[in-house]
């Protein structure tokens, strides 16, 4: 059955989710003004460095200072963004006809989710135990021989692809409510884990 995680923890990863979502703007607009041609693989490849990027001076930063995490965030949500509406703006003052719809990453648009997504999303049953662990007990995991770090790395990497695989449909600014609402939803019907992520 489904223990009770520390309040902290969860609202982190909540938080985590939503900075990676804000950080990946740049990297759509960058690949934008690199290729000059709205390609889905091409946006969603800058979206992923600079979610990339974000994702790692948040460890680092978590790693190696004191700074609360939230302010870290923060910082780093906010300026990724911040750029991203520079550039942006530098987008549209450049004239390429092609630059129609790159607002749709903003605000999302739901008739882009394709089957081979929802199959996608599906192999995280494939680490099912390793996350479970991590999410729910990760010093137990520790115990178990399992590699915290690694592990704690992963899941942040795989919260990055499930932002970005969810960009389109969803959209940066709802990003968050994506991550958070389905699980709270679901966890009304169940208490075990496997039914809660079907």
């Amino acid at each position: 059955t489904l223990r009770a995680c520390p309040q902290f923890s969860i609202s982190r990863e909540a938080l985590l989710g939503d900075g990676i979502s804000h950080s990946s703007y740049p990297g759509i607009m960058l690949a934008f003004l690199f290729l000059g041609v709205k390609t889905l693989e091409g946006l969603l490849l800058g979206a992923f460095l600079s979610a990339l990027a974000a994702l790692s001076l948040i460890l680092l930063a978590r790693h190696y200072t004191k700074l609360p995490f939230d302010g870290v965030l923060a910082s780093i949500l906010s300026s990724f963004f911040g750029a991203g509406l520079v550039l942006s703006s530098i987008i549209q003052h450049t004239g390429n006809a092609h630059q129609s719809g790159l607002n749709q990453f903003i605000f999302g648009q739901a008739s882009t989710i394709l089957y081979r997504d929802v199959l996608l999303t599906g192999t995280i049953f494939l680490f099912r135990k390793e996350l479970k662990l991590m999410a729910f007990d990760p010093d137990y995991a520790a115990v178990l021989g399992f590699p915290r770090g690694k592990l704690n790395v992963f899941l942040s990497f795989l919260a990055t692809i499930t932002v970005l695989l969810s960009i389109q449909a969803v959209g940066i600014i709802l990003m968050s409510a994506m991550l958070i609402a389905p699980a709270v939803a679901a966890r009304q019907w169940t208490r075990r884990l496997e039914p809660m992520i079907l």
